[in-house]
């Protein structure tokens, strides 16, 4: 039993729950060279995009995500509520695109500006969907063995990185299903 006040210092949001844990964080359950079908969030910053990404992977019948260096930890307590739980069942890899090369993937990079239109490219197969920085997408020169966009209309500049993720995880998942 904690004394009175313990609960709203430790946690981190304005009105917690009375409850509390203190867990060891699992290795993934999964090789990556196993996987047929992952999203690479390369450098995500918000916690709240990750999150996002993660329940749409898992939603849509993914594998795993895999985190490059320079994202935000799959841990943050704001990663966690994003995620809904999709991060306690979805294996979160640490790796960059040569180990998700190495692993024989197909990466497929999305851009804004760049690519053949999501819904006519192939995304079957072993693939690794790699999705950038919210700031700074995925560079013009990122290892990938091809590019994909999203076609849209009007004057934004581009989707958020979370809901482009979306869009696509469930376009691969629609044309699994109708493979």
């Amino acid at each position: 039993m904690l004394g009175p006040g313990v609960i709203d210092r430790l946690a981190s949001t304005e009105s917690p729950q009375p409850v509390l844990a203190v867990v060891r964080i699992p290795a993934p359950p999964l090789d990556l060279a196993a996987a047929g079908l992952v999203v690479v969030a390369d450098r995500i910053a918000d916690p709240g995009n990750l999150g996002t990404i993660l329940r749409s992977a898992e939603a849509a019948g993914f594998e795993a995500v895999v985190v490059t260096a320079g994202s935000v930890d799959p841990f943050n307590p704001k990663v966690v509520r994003a995620s809904a739980g999709s991060l306690f069942r979805m294996p979160v890899l640490h790796a960059d695109l040569t180990a998700v090369h190495a692993a024989g993937l197909r990466t497929v990079g999305t851009s804004s500006h760049r690519g053949s239109a999501h819904t006519e490219a192939d995304l079957t197969g072993r693939i690794a969907l790699v999705v950038g920085n919210e700031a700074r997408g995925l560079p013009d020169d990122a290892a990938v063995d091809e590019w994909v966009t999203i076609r849209h209309h009007g004057r934004a500049e581009s989707l958020n990185v979370a809901m482009a993720a979306t869009v696509l995880c469930f376009e691969a998942a629609r044309q699994r299903a109708n493979a």
